[in-house]
């Protein structure tokens, strides 16, 4: 599956397209590089210091496609000149199971595509795709889960139609802090 898998953000006035894919061994180099930003890494609890932890960040992506239980993929800005694209960010699907009403989405967006969009409108493209692909198993609500000090990632959330549902309280150490639950449904 994770091979002919492609999803498309089309460009806005002010963003070029995005292309998201299945993560590869060839992110390998991007990804070391994207994770050197302290912004990304306070915000996320995976640590990629080396090439070594990027392989090992890439083939767990790989293992949650495979199991079918965790969907994540690579965000690209597409270039005329670039068919590769350039990593700008990742979304992801993941607590999935079969026949379970919920699963759970979250993204990162690399420092030097900040401020245009990417992360809403990979997160829709996404949403979308989850609804249509994996709906049918059942699929009726999409859960984005956010630390309250991040404004940033509740933006996202808003502009991609997930509305607050409650504050969670914290569960160090995963949550040292209060948390946001917002949530898609199908329908919405």
């Amino acid at each position: 599956m994770n091979d002919i898998v492609t999803l498309h953000a089309s460009p806005t006035p002010s963003a070029p397209a995005l292309a998201l894919r299945p993560w590869c061994v060839d992110d390998v180099a991007a990804l070391v590089d994207v994770f050197r930003d302290p912004a990304l890494r306070r915000w996320t609890s995976s640590a990629v210091e080396d090439e070594g932890d990027a392989l090992r960040w890439v083939r767990d992506q790989e293992r949650g496609w495979a199991a079918g239980e965790r969907f994540g993929f690579a965000v690209l800005q597409t270039h005329p000149d670039s068919p590769r694209g350039q990593l700008v960010g990742h979304v992801v699907l993941k607590e999935v199971a079969s026949g379970k009403p919920s699963a759970e989405v979250g993204y990162w967006t690399a420092a030097h595509a900040r401020g245009r969009s990417v992360a809403p409108r990979a997160l829709e493209a996404l949403t979308g795709w989850a609804f249509d692909v994996l709906g049918a198993d059942a699929l009726e609500r999409l859960e984005l889960l956010h630390q309250v000090d991040n404004p940033a990632s509740c933006r996202v959330a808003h502009k991609s139609r997930y509305g607050l549902d409650r504050v969670l309280p914290a569960a160090p150490p995963s949550f040292p802090r209060e948390g946001h639950l917002h949530i898609r449904r199908r329908d919405a």
